[in-house]
């Protein structure tokens, strides 16, 4: 009823490449521009002996790999996937190279095992490709496969490691791709999913497909559409990797959502929602999978221009952050009532322009903010206590960023 399988793709009104990409920026990264080589990390020189052998264990143990996703057709756009390395101490990123041959990898994921990187190539031709990682050398390209649709801006990995499921966003659609397991490589589609209902919210001409996770329940697949203003809940059948929709959940008109993040008990979920400048605590059904959301709430940006972009949870479900676009800032929120509410403490400013996607580091010590419009990352040190925020060193350059993902 709100959903339909189909081969064909919808209209992809140049309005919304250009709502996405907010590409008008070159004169803002002049000083990305030259920060795209690559130039290899070298570890520096040990003792002999022994002592080499333990320095460079511990300086390995300190390294660990960045990943940066970036628009290739967009001005002063990257050539590739951005390889870099981040210090686990310090935070400080270092440039390792690029990995060409990928088109408009604005969005980046890992499997599972950890051995292999996916991109979406957000293009009129929606297509994903597969990365293997290497321990010995830069990333190799596996293959890339059709999304079935257009635009596509964002793509997970199923818990099991088997499927890998992609938002469409011009064409509103959503896709599963079969992986294989021992090379991380990818199979034919097994399922395309258009977005038909309920009816496009204001100013928008269709569904907008903007990201696909998996709850943490495992069983339901739940995709963010902001064309729609809805978010609608699947269940994926993991024998023929096709989705089955169970049911939706409708946002106030105008709403915009754009992504999804659960608290780590599983009974809730946040969402942020780009057009109206809010975010939601939904209360989460896993038996059901059924998404009811609650009332919008401040973002702390004030009256001005301000697009939310991403939410992220702390492993201990204690502190939520905020990524604005415009305002240039990220809010801290407090968790409270075990999931059920945010208070919002403050914002602080991400120190570039445009913070497009934010992520943590495995440890969550360090969060990474991928600033699109100042050719930037920006690196905050995380309290564990408080959650409070502190910006460390000076903006890493790199060329539009709209997505770091540190391993």
């Amino acid at each position: 009823m709100s959903a339909a399988r189909t081969g064909t793709q919808t209209g992809t009104g140049s309005s919304h490449v250009n709502r996405r990409r907010f590409v008008g920026i070159a004169a803002g990264l002049a000083a990305a521009g030259g920060a795209g080589g690559a130039g290899l990390l070298t570890a520096q020189d040990p003792a002999p002996g022994h002592a080499t052998r333990h320095a460079a264990g511990h300086r390995r143990r300190r390294i660990r790999p960045l990943f940066l996703g970036t628009y290739t057709s967009a001005p002063g756009g990257g050539a590739g996937v951005g390889l870099g390395t981040y210090d686990t101490v310090t935070g400080r990123i270092t440039r390792t190279g690029v990995l060409d041959g990928v088109a408009d990898p604005s969005y980046l994921a890992l499997a599972p095992s950890g051995r292999t990187l996916y991109a979406v190539d957000e293009q009129e031709r929606g297509e994903v490709t597969a990365m293997a990682l290497r321990p010995d050398g830069p990333p190799t390209v596996l293959g890339t496969r059709s999304t079935g649709g257009a635009g596509p801006c964002h793509l997970s990995v199923h818990p099991s490691g088997r499927w890998l499921l992609s938002a469409n966003y011009l064409s509103g659609s959503v896709a599963v791709h079969p992986v294989d397991r021992a090379t991380g490589s990818l199979g034919a589609r097994t399922d395309l999913v258009t977005h038909t209902g309920p009816p496009p919210g204001p100013g928008q001409d269709g569904p907008h497909a903007h990201q696909i996770i998996t709850a943490p329940d495992g069983r339901h697949v739940l995709a963010v559409d902001l064309g729609n203003d809805t978010v609608y809940t699947y269940r994926l059948d993991e024998s023929a990797g096709e989705l089955t929709q169970v049911s939706y959940a409708s946002l106030r008109p105008g709403a915009g959502p754009r992504h999804l993040t659960f608290h780590p008990s599983g009974a809730f979920a946040y969402l942020a929602n780009e057009v109206d400048n809010t975010v939601v605590v939904c209360r989460y059904d896993r038996r059901t999978g059924r998404l009811t959301p609650g009332a919008p709430q401040a973002t702390g940006t004030g009256t001005g221009t301000s697009y939310p972009a991403q939410l992220l949870v702390t492993r201990d479900g204690g502190f939520a952050f905020l990524a604005n676009r415009g305002h240039n800032s990220l809010t801290r929120y407090a968790v409270e009532a075990a999931g059920a509410r945010l208070r919002l403490l403050d914002t602080v400013p991400v120190g570039g322009d445009f913070p497009r996607q934010i992520a943590f580091s495995p440890d969550q010590r360090w969060l990474f903010a991928a600033n699109q419009k100042s050719g930037s990352v920006t690196v905050f040190s995380v309290d564990a206590r408080t959650g409070a925020l502190r910006r460390t060193g000076e903006p890493f350059p790199a060329p539009v960023p709209v997505c770091v993902l540190p391993r």
